[in-house]
């Protein structure tokens, strides 16, 4: 398998923690977001969206969305599961990581917050756009808890929702969001105990800037 991705995308990161927690080996071809590398005629013909990530597989196939790519992932490699067995757990689950990759990432992703800017909203605007979104998202998030958390957000194992939770606190301290969330915090905590969160982080990408 071959993943694109960039290594401060919350989305390439979510996949990297899948992939981690998988045991899956896969070559990592990284593209500067930076730089427009996720526009050129080569990547767009692997996804036309031009976005990250893109994971290629052994026969050639190209998945794109970092939430299919992480179930297709947990189809072929079902041990460790990253979705309870039951259908509730299920439902649960995916309702907490969709709460984070629908309704928090991407109001505050570069293209909307381009967006801003392009229609006049300056920098400091612009940033507290982004902050509000995470600290309202996360709020919930935090709330929701309250009923799922053990150790991780659901129950006493890493699931898809610590997935997309993990990059979301990333992005939350990128725009100096407050960090009040003491059940969060402590998912957090005990993911980054697990080799498969902290060697996805952005900082232990080789390409790290």
């Amino acid at each position: 398998m071959r993943l694109h991705g960039f290594f401060r995308s919350s989305a390439s990161w979510r996949v990297r923690i899948a992939l981690g927690l998988k045991g899956i080996d896969h070559d990592k071809i990284a593209l500067d977001l930076l730089k427009g590398e996720h526009r050129t005629p080569a990547y767009l013909a692997l996804n036309p969206q031009g976005l990250v990530p893109a994971l290629v597989l052994d026969e050639g196939q190209v998945l794109t969305q970092s939430l299919a790519i992480c179930e297709y992932l947990d189809e072929v490699v079902p041990q460790p599961p990253l979705l309870p067995a039951d259908a509730v757990g299920r439902a649960h689950v995916r309702a907490l990581a969709l709460q984070i990759a629908c309704e928090i990432q991407p109001l505050q992703n570069p293209r909307v917050l381009n967006r801003l800017r392009d229609n006049g909203v300056d920098k400091e605007g612009v940033k507290a756009w982004a902050r509000g979104v995470i600290e309202d998202g996360l709020d919930a998030y935090e709330a929701r808890l309250a009923a799922t958390a053990g150790r991780f957000s659901y129950g006493d194992q890493p699931t898809l929702a610590d997935i997309c939770l993990v990059p979301q606190l990333g992005n939350a301290r990128k725009f100096g969001a407050r960090l009040e969330w003491p059940k969060i915090l402590a998912v957090e905590a005990a993911c980054l105990e697990l080799p498969a969160f902290a060697a996805a982080a952005p900082a232990a990408q080789p390409e790290a800037q």
